[in-house]
């Protein structure tokens, strides 16, 4: 199999190369990003399946600097990740960086409104802009109506919703998704593909993982993780049955 090929959109946003993690349990090593290619164009929508355990997860954890690979040449929006302490890497996320978590990761009692809000305190934006800015967020994905709700007072597909708004919220150049339909019934799975697939149309470049193959399917791309490397599915379902 040979390393999955971009598809022809603007500049490169990230691009993986010979990308190695190893998780290490006593003496035992166990290998789950294998010299592991990627690149992923402005603009362009990437969905990576791949069986339960296969490092998806892992895989989206490096990519949004919340894990740091082993080995590996890893080039974000131009910046060599490799050099930056932990300090610039965490400026560098909440710069970039947007995040959308499968279990939502709302902050309890406290509104929609300020939960969109939160990573812009990290800025250093004030409270007025950042709420304007909240605001606007929670209208692009349909619950303006809903800002002043507490998040337990809210249905799942709507913290879902609330979760992109907060990830959009600091004009991020890369969007990383985990499982975003995972828990949701099939109208707010609906909701929630509808609002991707907007911001695909705009321009937003989106990484997503899913092991829903009808989810992944939104994408510009489809790639399988699978022996610790990207494959293009295609290939995989061909090969090895599908994922």
């Amino acid at each position: 199999m040979h390393a999955p090929r971009t598809s022809g959109h603007g500049d490169p946003i990230l691009e993986v190369r010979g990308l190695e993690r190893t998780y290490r349990r006593g003496t035992i090593e166990v290998p789950v990003l294998k010299n592991l290619d990627l690149e992923v164009h402005e603009g362009e929508w990437v969905a990576c399946t791949g069986r339960s355990g296969s490092g998806k997860s892992t895989l989206l954890h490096v990519l949004g600097l919340l894990d740091s690979a082993d080995a590996g040449a890893y080039s974000l929006a131009g910046h060599n990740v490799a050099v930056l302490d932990d300090t610039e890497r965490a400026q560098l996320r909440n710069e970039l960086i947007g995040f959308v978590f499968q279990l939502h990761n709302l902050l309890p009692r406290t509104t929609a409104l300020e939960n969109v809000a939160t990573p812009l305190i990290y800025r250093g934006v004030r409270r007025a802009e950042r709420l304007r800015a909240a605001a606007k967020a929670l209208e692009a994905v349909g619950l303006a109506h809903r800002s002043d709700h507490d998040s337990s007072e809210l249905s799942g597909g709507q913290m879902q919703r609330v979760a992109i708004a907060r990830a959009l919220v600091g004009d991020p150049a890369l969007l990383l998704v985990d499982e975003p339909t995972g828990n949701l019934d099939l109208t707010a799975t609906n909701e929630v593909l509808e609002i991707l697939d907007e911001l695909h149309r705009s321009g937003r470049t989106i990484v997503m993982i899913t092991h829903e193959e009808d989810v992944a399917s939104h994408a510009d791309r489809r790639l399988v993780l699978h022996d610790g490397k990207l494959h293009d599915a295609t290939t995989v379902a061909a090969q090895h049955g599908r994922y």
